[in-house]
């Protein structure tokens, strides 16, 4: 029987390059980057490579590329970061003056991984704004555009939904961020 695999939303087999690139790490130079002896110094130096070599790719710097184990540990580093980052340092004069909440807005349709993180967010005085979706699961933008507001850090949308196929309009979704965002400062002024 030929079996057919439909589900690389959910992972995929690594590309022939990929596992070019990777197999001296996997079998013969396997050391500790956070180790100090030569092997680990080793691991290091390619772990540092490889930072240099996505960060040049995207037009990062070295130091704003961090590598994770997982799709569940990067949507933890990225909703963390950014909505304890926001608490700390963006909005703590505005929350000591009228006691407004950073805000993060997601889909009420997200990976379970940025679900649950929301949900802990929201523990720790977070707003948190699932946004309904349609029918077809496609986010409801007139929903996005309401819960949009000057203490919104964050919009975390699942560009296809892993399980339902789903594919959210990115381009639209980021226009109205950034036209909120530009009407936000004009305003301002």
């Amino acid at each position: 029987m030929h079996r057919i695999y439909l589900d690389y939303a959910a992972t995929t087999p690594v590309d022939p390059r990929v596992f070019a690139a990777m197999r001296p790490y996997l079998t013969r130079e396997f050391g500790n980057p956070g180790s100090l002896h030569s092997f680990g110094q080793a691991a290091i130096a390619a772990v540092d490579q490889a930072r240099e070599t996505v960060a040049d790719a995207l037009g990062a710097d070295f130091r704003e590329v961090v590598f994770t184990g997982s799709a569940t540990e990067a949507n933890n580093l990225a909703l963390r970061g950014v909505a304890r980052r926001a608490q700390k340092v963006l909005h703590p004069l505005q929350r000591a003056q009228d006691d407004r909440k950073v805000r993060l807005i997601t889909s009420a349709i997200e990976h379970e991984s940025v679900l649950e993180t929301a949900r802990d967010l929201e523990r720790d005085g977070v707003d948190v704004v699932y946004l309904p979706v349609d029918k077809r699961g496609i986010v409801k933008l007139d929903a996005l555009k309401k819960a949009l507001t000057p203490e919104t850090v964050l919009v975390s949308v699942m560009y296809v939904n892993n399980e339902t196929g789903a594919v959210q309009p990115i381009k639209a979704i980021s226009k109205l961020i950034a036209e909120f965002r530009i009407s936000n400062l004009e305003s301002r002024k």
